[in-house]
């Protein structure tokens, strides 16, 4: 059975839902970090610190390309499929 997907196979945009969320958690890390001295009241942390909190929303769009990669993926082989067995895709 060639024709079917292993279970270790990766997909289009695995790579890059993993790197988002990588990158996510990193900018989320970043924010903890951040934003302690708040709290602590302790001598806050440069202005530049700020702009790592930003990885979250910029792992969260690297994520959410890697979904719409994939899902765009499994349409064509959807369609593909369907014009390999004869059938016409759905208007």
């Amino acid at each position: 059975m060639r024709d079917k997907t292993q279970a270790n196979s990766a997909a289009p945009g695995d790579g890059l839902v993993r790197a988002g969320a990588i990158v996510f958690f990193v900018g989320a890390v970043a924010t903890l970090v951040t934003v302690a001295p708040l709290f602590l009241g302790t001598t806050p942390f440069p202005t530049y610190m700020f702009g790592l909190s930003m990885l979250m929303g910029v792992g969260f769009a690297v994520a959410g390309a890697g979904v719409l990669r994939s899902a765009a993926a499994g349409r064509r082989r959807a369609r593909a499929a369907g014009a390999v067995s004869g059938q016409l895709p759905e208007q």
